[in-house]
């Protein structure tokens, strides 16, 4: 279990190297060292093995922690290459995405319907740690646990295609075509970036 986690708060535009590589570093190469050592002895034993790995709901896109949105979402295809690449040693490898109170969570600006606290989350990976959840063929899974709520987070997958016939695609084409055939999937982030800013403007911390 990779639990490990710093926070380098900047928007895009004004974050340095500095502000990057530490929360890379702790964040992603941390649970890819921790991974790294473990599978090499799991692979070996007997009855396999179970690596987690902590994301977080940022991983859909942050306003202000690009740095964290872009660590954990490598700490989530990490866990689901670690479970392609494990899966004939009887090796599993889930994320768990937390909503808690927590130092590091202290500051974000952010009122939540759903949260709870450390403790919350002990029950859900201790059980993915357990024979009964490798015995269930869970892994490369993503879970949330908030307070009362349990949710497991959808596969990547395309969501529509179109295809072109005769000529191939040109910039102009694709203009035509993208908006009324493929269109779009929206951001759920995107929506809350109204309400988002409103709580840092009137410092609202509600996860204090």
């Amino acid at each position: 279990v990779c639990v490990a986690g710093i926070l380098r708060e900047r928007m895009l535009f004004n974050m340095s190297e500095e502000e990057w590589d530490p929360v890379l570093a702790t964040h992603l190469k941390g649970t890819f060292t921790v991974f790294r050592a473990a599978s090499a002895v799991m692979r070996k034993q007997e009855g396999g093995g179970t690596l987690i790995g902590f994301t977080s709901g940022n991983h859909q896109g942050s306003v202000s922690q690009a740095n964290y949105s872009a660590a954990k979402g490598g700490i989530i295809s990490l866990v689901r290459s670690a479970a392609l690449g494990l899966h004939r040693y009887g090796v599993t490898a889930n994320a768990v995405a937390p909503v808690a109170r927590t130092r590091m969570s202290a500051g974000v600006p952010m009122e939540l319907k759903e949260i709870g606290e450390p403790e919350d989350v002990a029950a859900l990976v201790v059980y993915l740690l357990s024979e009964r959840a490798r015995a269930e063929g869970i892994t490369g899974q993503v879970y949330t646990i908030a307070g009362p709520k349990i949710a497991v987070w959808a596969q990547p997958r395309e969501l529509r295609a179109g295809y072109a016939e005769g000529a191939p695609w040109t910039p102009e084409r694709i203009a035509e075509f993208l908006p009324g055939t493929v269109g779009v999937d929206p951001m759920p982030m995107l929506a809350r970036v109204a309400e988002m800013a409103a709580a840092a403007k009137s410092g609202d911390r509600p996860n204090r």
